[in-house]
């Protein structure tokens, strides 16, 4: 008998769209519009990504330009990224606001290192829940009379291949930032 792993799978995929999305927002040293993707902007009453509100650029290495579309929200968005205490500095000028992204020391590299792993961590707690959420359904369809015990015991080791497969997926995410982030 097969068992639907649809729902299971695609919650693992989000899982590892979380985390890679978490890893962008993780500074590296490097500028990445990515950097600001959490940071709300207080515009006409209500919370707003920047990007929203305004164009996001690179101009360098180490430098944002944002450009918003109405200049008169130029000093809330100064004030939502200084609140938001990436480690940034802000600069306005007649364009708009340059963020200057700093050089890593290794103390703040190993925080983010450290920050990097715990999200890993998190990702992993999540996909554990959810196999133990297809266990429970296996255990219970066994004990309804719908699988055998060899049915059951096939799919439970399927499903940890999945939770397997995912886990060396999201390590390589893992190793991929660390690198960025050592680099």
């Amino acid at each position: 008998m097969t068992y639907d792993f649809s729902k299971f799978k695609k919650h693992v995929s989000a899982g590892e769209e979380w985390l890679k999305k978490e890893y962008s927002s993780l500074r590296t040293g490097q500028a990445n519009p990515a950097l600001l993707d959490s940071v709300k902007v207080d515009s006409y009453g209500a919370p707003v990504p920047i990007s929203q509100i305004g164009s996001i650029t690179t101009e360098g290495a180490r430098t944002l330009r944002i450009t918003p579309w109405d200049a008169s929200q130029i000093k809330e968005i100064e004030k939502a990224i200084i609140v938001a205490s990436l480690g940034v500095s802000v600069v306005v000028d007649d364009k708009g606001l340059r963020v200057n992204v700093p050089d890593l020391t290794a103390e703040r590299r190993t925080q983010i290192l450290k920050i990097a792993k715990e999200k890993l961590e998190d990702a992993r707690k999540t996909m554990r829940a959810h196999r133990d959420d297809v266990m429970k359904d296996l255990q219970a369809q066994e004990k309804g009379g719908g699988l055998g015990k060899d049915d059951v015991f096939r799919l439970k080791a399927e499903a940890q291949k999945i939770i397997d497969d995912s886990n060396k997926k999201m390590e390589e995410i893992y190793a991929k930032k660390e690198k960025e982030i050592q680099s």
